[in-house]
């Protein structure tokens, strides 16, 4: 019998931009030292897991955190798991947007010349059904927004729902069943962060 599907997010580390929340999609910047080594603090939980698939975001914090934890120095790379794209919005944050833009929420209202809540959603729900063909553990490397989005599509909420789910960086998140209800989708771990008295989480 097929392993039961368990999905790994993890966030990747800080960078200069997440350190002042700055919304960065598409800009490929680094991790911070600080970043780099909150990946290596995943290392323990990672070591304890034996992932039959490794995915990563295109984008180099994301693949960097994924080399740094020890999953994967060569993750398969999966396009769906990129940063919502901000548009205009890239690199300001959102008190800054709200001065021109008053009420303005990500996940309702998307970013100009960016994606669109429903674009966002649709891709989360693409990169779902691809990974409900595969089974046992699976590790993803991605983003905080995005994050967000997954979860809440997991479990069949509506996108804006996902403003209720933060993800702190380098935060390990799991995504699975009900072992009784196998066909019910479940958050069965959320926003653990390496060194903060979770280390039993799985």
């Amino acid at each position: 019998m097929a392993a039961a599907l368990r999905i790994f997010f993890f966030r990747h580390g800080e960078t200069e931009w997440s350190l002042v929340a700055r919304h960065t999609g598409i800009t490929d910047i680094p991790l911070t030292a600080h970043g780099q080594e909150q990946a290596r603090k995943l290392r323990p939980w990672v070591a304890a897991l034996a992932f039959s698939h490794v995915l990563a975001s295109p984008l180099l914090r994301a693949r960097a955190t994924c080399e740094l934890s020890g999953a994967s120095q060569h993750p398969e790379i999966e396009p769906d798991l990129a940063e919502w794209d901000y548009g205009d919005y890239e690199g300001r944050g959102s008190r800054d947007i709200v001065k021109t833009r008053p009420g303005w929420n990500l996940f309702l209202d998307g970013c100009p010349n960016g994606e669109s809540p429903a674009e966002v959603s649709a891709r989360a729900d693409r990169l779902i059904g691809r990974l409900k063909t595969m089974n046992g553990d699976i590790a993803l490397f991605s983003h905080g927004q995005f994050g967000a989005v997954l979860g809440v599509r997991w479990i069949g909420l509506a996108l804006v729902e996902a403003r209720h789910f933060s993800l702190g960086p380098a935060s390990m998140n799991i995504l699975g069943t009900d072992p009784d209800h196998p066909e019910v989708p479940v958050i069965a771990h959320w926003n653990a962060v390496a060194g903060s008295g979770g280390q039993s989480v799985f």
